[in-house]
């Protein structure tokens, strides 16, 4: 168990933009950074950071938090994990509290198939060292051109030609077999004879290219085979796991996401030799779809790190049919698509090993098109001479520029299309007006089929009164407003009334100077008003209690001391606030106030309108009362009981209206 001395220098040391920074292109918003969800696939940036705060909101999920929960949420990572890793990235001495047998015995399936694999990786780099390893493993890559640097950069490894070496020496090490084989490490086989069950390496014989998460933990292995044997694969990766899913990695998104960030652009190739030839040769910025087909996850993943990417294929005929498949999906999400490819016979790795780094960049640059050009380009030269091909080739050409969600971007690929394809601008706009309505229709009743869902579970809740959201917006603000100025002073004018000998009210004036929270606490207090909401009456004593110990908010400590979907609450009334302030108008001029200089009233209109809620409740209560009393002087007791409450009602309201 980590120590809460770990726990807390964790959280100190951890800058919420450099974390995030690891994983999210991040640009300056006012006094906030600004960037796109890593959560959901959005094109306008609404995941927001604020350094004064040390806390993250993104508005397309709802999620938000501080630096540790952005881990736990990005990386699935635990919460000692995320401690973890935080500390490591900080270089933070661990402290751990001895553990009872027990609790050793507690094992999370994840967490113990990350240790495997971690394990699995370093020992095949050992075995690169070893007699057989030298001889096949280190001797291939030496022949891919690879250096000591690189191999070691990459942690590449070889798997001996034995049946089961890796898997031998993970259990003498001490790993479970159920791991060893839910990773797919090894391969586990139940005897039919009811003998002894057998288990043998998955990537025997095999170099070994480890697959890493953008944080850099392994989720599993490419293995390529060494001998030439017609019944075994070339290349095999690690089969689908809970930590390892194809579609959602691309292969050197650890190595290379600082370079995509730095350079703002995005080299994809197919092959993991592709990304590490030209990372050697000085271009880092690349990263590989591993031969798979493109998918809309591990575009997300590019598109958190920029917006441009450039596809980068061998120069052959199935190289340039390679270059066109999975870009749609790429123009559908918003980014700018450039192709570049290679000279025929050459490929990523061969160029890259032939080139120096300025021959290299300078070709990318020169080299690479717009991606509608060149499927334009390359269709046309398809369906030369063929009507009914043309047909076709300007109808995929339309198909495509119709997945651009800016309408100038389409406007003028259409214009520019027209040229290269011979056809009339005209022709291919209605191509694509048609493309464009089949795809609204389409969509369109989608949005109906789930709104039409939607409904159907919600219509419990759209016959609840409007009364209750009311309590919950009062109790929301007050939250909001001890998390903003709980700890600031300020000078509060109270009214309290009295009924005089000849009937009349007489107003008493008193200002005093107090903390927020201390005003809001005796307020709520002293009319023993309690919360409605569960997660807010949650919060309320834990935000009070911080600034009763500490005398001021610390958002890591409040972040630290509430359940997930507390933090995430007290995230969102935290950001909300940031992103809807007022402005202030000063060419003219003109000033509006803002909040933190009102915060004095804020404190009392609030409370006011809270105890007119209250008061509201009860006499719809009493009046209920009164529909089946037990007794005439039940009856009398009751009016008597709404008319107090009917003038205090009245008090509280033209107080409100001095206050407003």
């Amino acid at each position: 168990m980590i120590s809460r001395t770990t726990v807390d220098a964790v959280f100190d040391a951890a800058r919420v933009e450099e974390v995030i920074g690891d994983f999210v292109q991040l640009k300056k918003s006012g006094s906030n950074l600004k960037g796109l969800s890593p959560f959901t696939e959005e094109r306008t940036p609404s995941f927001m950071v604020s350094p004064v705060k040390q806390i993250w909101k993104d508005f397309s999920s709802g999620k938000g938090g501080n630096a540790v929960s952005f881990i736990m949420e990005h990386e699935h990572f635990t919460f000692p994990e995320a401690i973890r890793y935080l500390a490591k990235k900080y270089g933070i001495e661990i402290v751990e509290n001895q553990q009872t047998e027990e609790e050793k015995q507690v094992q999370d399936d994840k967490e113990s198939m990350f240790l495997v694999l971690k394990w699995a990786a370093q020992w095949y780099e050992d075995q690169l060292k070893t007699a057989e390893g030298k001889a096949i493993g280190y001797s291939y890559f030496k022949e891919r051109g690879f250096t000591d640097k690189t191999i070691q950069d990459f942690s590449l490894g070889y798997n001996p030609d034995e049946w089961s070496a890796l898997t031998d020496a993970a259990l003498k090490a001490g790993y479970k077999l159920e791991y060893l084989d839910k990773t797919g490490l090894s391969i586990v086989k139940e005897a039919q004879d009811g003998g002894t069950e057998r288990k043998f390496d998955r990537f025997k014989g095999r170099v070994m290219f480890p697959i890493k998460s953008m944080s850099g933990r392994v989720l599993g292995f490419g293995g390529r085979l060494l001998k030439n044997d017609k019944k075994a694969a070339k290349y095999l990766n690690s089969p689908q796991s809970e930590v390892y899913d194809k579609s959602k990695i691309l292969y050197g998104i650890y190595e290379s996401k600082q370079a995509i960030a730095k350079e703002d652009l995005c080299y994809l190739v197919e092959g993991y030799t592709d990304v590490i030839q030209l990372h050697q040769a000085g271009v880092k910025n690349v990263v590989s779809s591993s031969g798979t087909a493109l998918t809309t996850q591990q575009i997300r993943l590019i598109q958190r790190l920029t917006p441009n990417i450039t596809v980068l294929y061998d120069g052959d005929a199935a190289g340039m049919r390679a270059a066109v498949r999975g870009t749609d999906l790429i123009l559908e999400a918003g980014m700018n698509v450039r192709v570049c490819t290679f000279p025929e016979g050459e490929d990523p790795d061969s160029f890259a090993k032939s080139h120096t780094e300025n021959e290299i960049k300078e070709f990318l640059k020169g080299n690479a098109v717009d991606f509608i050009r060149f499927k334009a380009n390359l269709l046309k030269e398809e369906a030369a001479g063929d009507p009914i091909k043309r047909s076709a080739m300007a109808r995929d050409i339309v198909k495509s520029i119709a997945k651009i969600p800016d309408a100038i971007s389409r406007e003028i690929y259409v214009r520019e299309s027209a040229d290269i394809l011979g056809l009339g601008e005209q022709t291919l706009f209605s191509a694509l007006a048609q493309v464009r309505n089949a795809e609204i229709k389409e969509h369109k009743k989608k949005e109906q089929r789930s709104a039409e869902k939607s409904a159907m579970v919600k219509v419990e809740e759209t016959v609840q009164p409007s009364k209750v959201d009311r309590r919950q917006l009062l109790e929301r603000d007050i939250i909001k407003i001890l998390l903003l100025y709980g700890d600031r002073t300020e000078l509060f004018t109270d009214e309290y009334f009295q009924e005089s000998e000849n009937g009349k009210l007489i107003t008493e004036t008193v200002k005093t100077e107090s903390p927020v929270y201390e005003k809001i606490y005796m307020e709520l207090h002293s009319d023993e008003i309690e919360f409605a909401n569960q997660e807010f009456r949650n919060i309320y004593p834990k935000l009070i209690d911080i600034m009763l110990l500490q005398g001021r908010i610390d958002v890591n400590v409040v972040m630290s001391e509430l359940s997930d979907d507390e933090a995430r609450t007290v995230a969102d009334l935290i950001m909300n606030e940031d992103r809807y302030q007022l402005h202030k108008w000063d060419e003219k001029q003109i000033f509006v106030k803002t909040k933190d200089q009102t915060v004095a009233t804020a404190v009392i209109d609030t409370i006011l309108n809270f105890r007119r809620l209250i008061i509201s409740e009860k006499i719809n209560s009493l009046m209920d009362q009164l529909k089946d009393p037990q007794s005439e002087s039940e009856s009398v007791e009751i009016l008597t009981e709404v008319q107090d409450y009917n003038k205090l009602s009245q008090n509280l309201g033209s107080r409100l209206n001095r206050v407003i």
